[in-house]
């Protein structure tokens, strides 16, 4: 019992400690959450209040449910369940289905879009893929949060819904994807979670042979939670409490996909006897780094004073954050490609450096810098490893291979030297791709056979079989591009966020919005966090080399760049964050306050003049007729008339003023900006100042 405590810090160890019933964990970026969860599972376990199997742990991901997972095997508790929500419900479902619902089980569909273009077929939507994708999007969301179609609408008001079609559409096709659905007897991941509580709500004996199978709960990442993933959480505890709950406020960052924080705030109110332990010590980034996360998240508005994390870095100190203010992108991205260079060349390795940006289309400069420097990199979102046709080749070869004489590394090492593994690797481009995913499996061999001596290639292979369920991936060399969201769970020697100017940190659609503001803040604490030692923090004022410096850096940045740093006195401004108050809508001719949806997105009451550009309304119009065309969809899907009337009179002459248009939100400028600004700029009256 003492070695499992060993090394733990006081407040890691009073979780660890905690009697059974309602235990709620604070735990802060990098404060060994996992460590401390696991332990907890492993000493309930050791001291005989629960048994293994009676464990229930769930998570959000499957890499962290296989990593939960790996870290009970290696405090030798066997028998636990550690494995997402759906995943949970997947198996519950599918041994209670004979009783509860019978007959032959229904089919799960991985990919509901085709499903959600069927519908939409129907109902005369759009059907191309962008388009899908945001329509399922909201789905999601509504089934989530537990809305019916009928319900979607004035929810998706309340919340202040960017949607891709008119909220009536959405509804009907969310009815019409349901009933395709429900007449093909197919069955998404949501309704997985919806199937499984409705067993354990209706049928009494199902629920009693479920909760005398599992008696201790525990729940990580719990501030990412849904009110699906609730209510089904809710439907296993029945009226007990032996419940583990882990979760950082600071870092709820998917409320879009319906998660909110409020089931972990309110913990205890819901459970007034309940152990609360705060873990702050963070055990992974230097001082330095530790302070301006700290800075960054001290000036977040509307949570409770009990629920704030001050973290405490326990690391030696390190090198302070660097701060850069560039002309336009390419200079950016050309002077982080040098630094990482610089990096490589110290000997930091380059699948410990990260580049990290809000939304995806910003990578597209970042990979053109690191490939002219020779530097490899990988885009995380892309082809996932297990998935690579060099990996599944190899993962056969493994299998079939027979007895071999040698270690484990050596085994692999000569097998996978059969489909292609040479002793020196290749130039570049996609040979040396290849060569470094069969690289990594020698190197995983390597780490495997170190955990588990004595381990041989059958057992290897099931391993990767293993990881490959789980989607837990070795390290490949080459440095990270990801989005702030995908960077979520991850850390890095090295973290580069770039781009970080108005309009984009925070995002343009979440101006206005208090609670949508906030979190682009939390978003921004998250990136910082994923650092352990080296950590960059730029903006550049134009786009395009050469062109006009309209950008600001983030209003997030003002409290942070130290007031005699050059890159402070190049913008200006004050050192404090403007106030985030949402502000209501006003006319800009008679500044009367706006309330109709048509006037606030004209910007204007209906009874002011317009000011509108005929010849560049026109010029609109043509467009969007052509680009509806070339995407097969209707024009209003491009962009509404009103939407078209509001340019025309606005004239915005950037992305800020094109986003300022209620309507156009940041995919639409991903997809049209360009166009529509150019067709603005070449009009009449068009200055450059």
């Amino acid at each position: 019992m003492e070695a499992l405590l060993e090394g733990l810090d006081p407040e890691q160890r009073a979780a660890v400690e905690a009697p059974r019933g309602p235990v709620c964990v604070l735990a802060g970026a990098g404060t060994g959450k996992t460590r401390t969860i696991t332990h907890r599972i492993a000493y309930l376990c050791q001291r005989g209040h629960v048994a293994p199997s009676q464990v229930l742990a769930v998570t959000f991901t499957k890499r962290a449910a296989g990593e939960m997972r790996t870290r009970l095997r290696s405090l030798d508790v066997h028998g636990a369940q550690a494995v997402t929500f759906h995943a949970a419900a997947s198996r519950q479902l599918r041994y209670f289905w004979p009783r509860v619902i019978g007959g032959p089980r229904w089919e799960l569909i991985d990919q509901k879009i085709r499903v959600v273009g069927r519908a939409a077929s129907r109902l005369g939507l759009p059907t191309e893929a962008d388009a899908l994708r945001d329509l399922t999007g909201e789905i999601e969301w509504a089934k989530s949060s537990l809305l019916t179609p009928d319900a979607y609408p004035a929810a998706a008001s309340r919340a202040a819904r960017d949607i891709p079609a008119p909220a009536e559409q959405i509804m009907k096709l969310y009815a019409m994807y349901e009933q395709l659905k429900n007449e093909a007897q197919l069955l998404d991941f949501d309704d997985l979670l919806l199937h499984t509580a409705a067993a354990l709500e209706d049928n009494l004996e199902v629920a009693q042979e479920f909760r005398d199978r599992y008696r201790c709960f525990v729940v990580d990442e719990y501030q990412d939670v849904t009110p699906l993933q609730q209510r089904v959480l809710d439907a296993w505890l029945g009226d007990r409490d032996d419940l583990t709950v882990v979760g950082d406020a600071n870092q709820t960052i998917y409320s879009f996909a319906g998660a909110s924080p409020q089931p972990l705030l309110n913990f205890g109110r819901r459970f007034p006897e309940a152990v609360v332990v705060r873990l702050e010590r963070d055990y992974r980034s230097t001082p330095q780094v530790v302070a301006l996360a700290n800075d960054v998240i001290k000036w977040a508005r509307g949570r409770p004073a009990g629920s704030r994390l001050k973290l405490i870095g326990q690391r030696p100190d390190g090198p302070p954050p660097r701060f850069h203010e560039f002309d336009d992108e390419p200079a950016e991205a050309d002077s982080v490609a040098r630094r990482i260079k610089a990096l490589l060349d110290e000997g930091v390795a380059a699948s410990e450096i990260a580049i990290l940006y809000r939304v995806n289309a910003q990578s597209e400069v970042y990979e053109q810098a690191l490939a002219s420097y020779g530097i490899p990199y990988l885009v995380r979102g892309g082809e996932r490893f297990f998935e690579r046709a060099e990996v599944r080749q190899a993962m056969i070869a493994l299998r079939t291979a027979g007895d071999l004489d040698g270690s484990l590394p050596e085994v692999v090492r000569s097998v996978l030297a059969r489909v292609g593994l040479t002793d020196e690797p290749p130039t570049g481009g996609s040979a040396r791709e290849r060569w470094e995913s069969l690289l990594a499996l020698v190197e995983l061999a390597e780490e495997f056979v170190a955990a588990v001596p004595g381990a041989d290639l059958p057992r290897f292979c099931a391993e990767l079989d293993v990881r490959a369920e789980a989607q837990h991936p070795p390290t490949v060399e080459g440095v990270t591009l990801a989005s702030l969201h995908a960077s979520k769970g991850l850390e890095w020697d090295a973290v580069f966020l770039v781009g970080l100017v108005e309009g984009t940190m925070p995002i343009q659609y979440a101006d206005g919005d208090e609670a949508k503001i906030e979190e682009e803040r939390r978003l921004l604490y998250v990136g910082v966090t994923r650092a352990r030692e080296h950590l960059w923090l730029s903006w550049a004022l134009s786009r395009a080399a050469g062109g006009r410096k309209y950008r600001r850096r983030s209003r997030f940045l003002y409290s942070l760049v130290p007031e005699n740093h050059p890159a402070a006195r190049v913008s200006g401004g004050a050192q404090r964050p403007p106030l985030m108050k949402k502000e209501k809508p006003t006319c800009r001719v008679c500044a009367t306050t706006l309330v109709e949806a048509q006037a606030v997105k004209l910007g204007r009451c209906k009874s002011c003049p317009s000011d509108v550009d005929e010849e560049l309304l026109e010029s609109l119009r043509q467009w969007r007729a052509a680009r509806a065309r070339e995407l097969k969809v209707p024009a209003y899907v491009v962009f509404t008339d009103a939407t078209l009337m509001a340019i025309a009179e606005q004239r915005p002459t950037d992305s800020a003023g094109l986003v300022a248009i209620s309507g156009i939100g940041a995919s639409k400028l991903d997809k049209f900006g360009d166009d529509v600004l150019g067709l603005v700029r070449a009009g009449v009256g068009y200055s450059a100042t």
